[in-house]
């Protein structure tokens, strides 16, 4: 079983928190969070501990064509009541070390709250959460 210390260590190093921001004008706007972590294949076992843990989220196998990359795993998080039930909660109590992964969770956690109010549902809204995922590494 892997503990809170561990989980935020790894995430420390390989994790990201992140979104995707849809602004083509013929789709309706749209935020996509998503947490995640890759390792390499021969660590896929501890991705598995993580979905376990969290009990959400997939672990989905990621080929990297680039020289000198391998088979690699990712652990992934995508929907959003569960970003919002099992993800944020997790690292509001057990926050990022890395003072650039605590800056990136700090704003993800922001537009997290933003989509769960509608606000990417506005022009303004949009703008104000194009800012902060400006903002991120």
């Amino acid at each position: 079983m892997l503990s809170a210390e561990y989980i935020v260590g790894l995430v420390d190093g390989e994790g990201s928190f992140n979104l995707r921001l849809n602004t083509l004008k013929r789709r309706r706007a749209k935020v996509e969070l998503r947490f995640s972590l890759k390792l390499r294949a021969e660590d896929k076992d501890i991705l598995d501990e993580l979905k376990r843990y969290f009990r959400c989220g997939n672990v989905y196998r990621q080929i990297d064509k680039r020289p000198n990359h391998g088979l690699c795993f990712r652990y992934e998080v995508q929907n959003r009541k569960e970003i919002m039930e099992k993800i944020i909660p997790f690292f509001e109590e057990n926050k990022p070390m890395i003072a650039s992964k605590k800056r990136d969770f700090d704003l993800f956690r922001k537009i997290a709250y933003l989509v769960k109010e509608n606000a990417d549902k506005t022009e303004e809204g949009l703008k104000e959460i194009a800012a902060l995922k400006e903002k991120m590494h």
